[in-house]
């Protein structure tokens, strides 16, 4: 009796209690999934028939498949353009929105719209803004006389494109970020600057950058791990196409998976995307002893 008392009141026993449904959501939906992947990354199977263990011989596949490696180029080329463009821009548009200006809220609105957007439907919009027949850009182009190109047919066009559409996309969610930063950093810093002389440029290299790294530095990781993991722009607006050019990592392992029912080579592509997105997060950690201020 005293014995389920103390349970009664003990605070452990209800914080275990409301977190097992979500541990079990884990285990069940996520640990078990990673774990049964990484086993059949040592198989042949085609979803459907029976497993036959082959060993590494996926891995040793993936080394020798020009495929393979034209996209792992493709994803890391959307990667390293991607991510400074978009937090350049996302920074720019945070210290013009943290301005005292006129219609400040339908300006941070306006901005952040496309993230609450479905991915689907920004994909479809831009598909026809990039259309060589009757899209807005080609037309805004040709008004200064440039006849633009069919970007998402062309093998040189088609990744920029895709590039531009997902860096539209993501521009908000770190502009968010990046304001929130901001208004984090004590005004006491610039009026001490203003008071020594220092002009705008020095206050923002010498304040407003190194207070601002923790938050840079957190958008710069979330930046370059969803880079690796683009799909959905690319498999509704181009296919991987043409010839692979916009083809990354994550399709090749979906047409793998889905399409030509290779489960294991799929779940090998899986678990090299995984190391090198660990190894790259990795790496930004050390790094970040260097520049981060906290």
């Amino acid at each position: 009796m005293i014995c389920l008392e103390r349970i009664k009141y003990s605070d452990l026993f209800w914080a275990s209690i409301f977190l097992l449904p979500n541990l079990l959501g884990f285990i069940i939906f996520i640990l078990l999934p990673v774990l049964a992947s990484f086993g059949i990354s040592f198989l042949e199977w085609d979803l459907l028939g029976e497993m036959d263990w082959i060993g590494l011989g996926n891995y040793k596949e993936l080394m020798t498949d020009s495929v393979f490696w034209k996209v792992l180029w493709n994803t890391i080329y959307f990667t390293v353009v991607t991510v400074p463009v978009g937090i350049m821009i996302s920074l720019f548009l945070a210290i013009a929105l943290n301005q005292k200006i006129r219609g400040l809220k339908i300006f941070r609105s306006v901005y952040f719209l496309p993230v609450i957007s479905s991915m689907v439907a920004v994909a479809m919009v831009w598909q026809w803004i990039y259309n060589p027949q009757f899209g807005l850009l080609n037309y805004l182009l040709s008004l200064i006389g440039i006849n633009g190109p069919s970007w998402l047919s062309s093998t040189i066009w088609a990744m920029p494109a895709v590039m531009i559409t997902s860096i539209w996309k993501c521009l908000g969610f770190n502009m968010l970020l990046f304001l929130a930063g901001l208004q984090g950093i004590s005004e006491t810093y610039y009026e001490a600057a203003e008071i020594d002389g220092a002009n705008w440029f020095s206050k923002f290299r010498n304040i407003t950058i190194p207070l601002l790294s923790p938050t840079t530095f957190f958008v710069i990781v979330m930046s370059v791990i969803n880079s690796f993991q683009v799909f959905d722009q690319i498999y509704i607006m181009t296919q991987g196409g043409p010839a692979r050019s916009t083809s990354v990592l994550v399709h090749y392992l979906y047409q793998n998976a889905f399409q030509y029912y290779r489960m294991g080579y799929a779940s090998s592509i899986a678990y090299v995307l995984f190391f090198l997105v660990f190894i790259v997060t990795l790496i930004q950690l050390k790094r970040s002893n260097k520049w981060v201020v906290y």
